[in-house]
């Protein structure tokens, strides 16, 4: 498709495909965040000692490109005479329950874990081959998810905080 538009309309066409964004200024909470943001928000709510659920078992696996790789990525592309689609995200591959343990040390909370096996937890495993990221645009991750989750928490714990003054000052309504 990609070829048709450039060849049919004269459009210059890049084609990104994007694995497991995640960062600040992301949806946290009404369902529809990633599992990164769901965890930060989960352990920022937990008690301390406290608990979470995980989803599944714990030992799906996944890979996560901190957002600010992906837009340094995306734009690299952009600017490249590159027209084939391109995987944009990391080749780290870690369980959810790896990424739960990170997220907990980071709280620097008493945390366990608990599962709920009948929550959805997507496929088994995905990893990203970004092999011609790197060989095109000699571009890779930089950001640890380690120091990308490190900025999740701290961000959604001060959304968090918000959120919390926010229903703390709301005016009556009955």
């Amino acid at each position: 498709m990609d070829e048709s538009y450039e060849r049919d309309h004269g459009l210059t066409v890049r084609v990104a495909r994007y694995h497991n964004i995640y960062g600040p200024y992301g949806t946290y909470k009404g369902g529809r965040e990633k599992s990164p943001a769901a965890l930060c928000r989960k352990v920022i709510e937990a008690t301390n000692p406290g608990v979470i659920t995980i989803w599944g078992d714990g030992k799906q696996t996944r890979s996560y490109c901190y957002i600010d790789d992906a837009v340094q990525a995306t734009r690299m592309l952009m600017e490249s005479d590159f027209s084939k689609p391109m995987n944009i995200g990391s080749n780290r591959l870690v369980t959810i329950n790896e990424m739960a343990d990170m997220i907990i040390n980071i709280s620097g909370k008493e945390i366990s874990k608990q599962y709920d096996p009948t929550a959805p937890q997507g496929v088994r495993g995905r990893n990203a081959d970004i092999t011609i990221a790197k060989k095109v645009l000699g571009w890779e991750p930089r950001i640890s998810l380690e120091d990308g989750l490190r900025r999740s928490y701290d961000w959604i714990g001060s959304q968090y905080v918000e959120d919390r003054r926010e229903v703390a000052i709301a005016p009556r309504t009955d």
